[in-house]
């Protein structure tokens, strides 16, 4: 019996900065790090245009999301879920 392996997905967190895409929404994550040859922590930030199939996320929510087959030229991570949702607008 083959049994298939599944692979295990990584889970990236990051901030909801726009939502105005049909189904896709843009994700900037974080990261600080230690620079080698000047000696101070820097810190660098990266956007992910990310498939929201059912558009649950808004502008502000932290979600988790994961990468898989791409859907489109620049978008290749799916939403996992809203970690916390925003508390501006309420």
């Amino acid at each position: 019996m083959d049994k298939v392996k599944e692979k295990k997905k990584r889970l990236f967190r990051g901030l909801v900065v726009s939502d105005k895409m049909k189904k896709t929404i843009v994700v900037s994550i974080e990261r600080t790090y230690k620079h080698k040859l000047l000696d101070k922590v820097i810190r660098a930030s990266k956007k992910y245009k990310v498939h929201d199939e059912k558009e649950v996320a808004k502008k502000g929510d932290q979600v988790e999301f994961y990468e898989g087959r791409p859907v489109s030229k620049t978008k290749y991570m799916y939403l996992e879920r809203v970690v916390k949702p925003s508390t501006a607008g309420k």
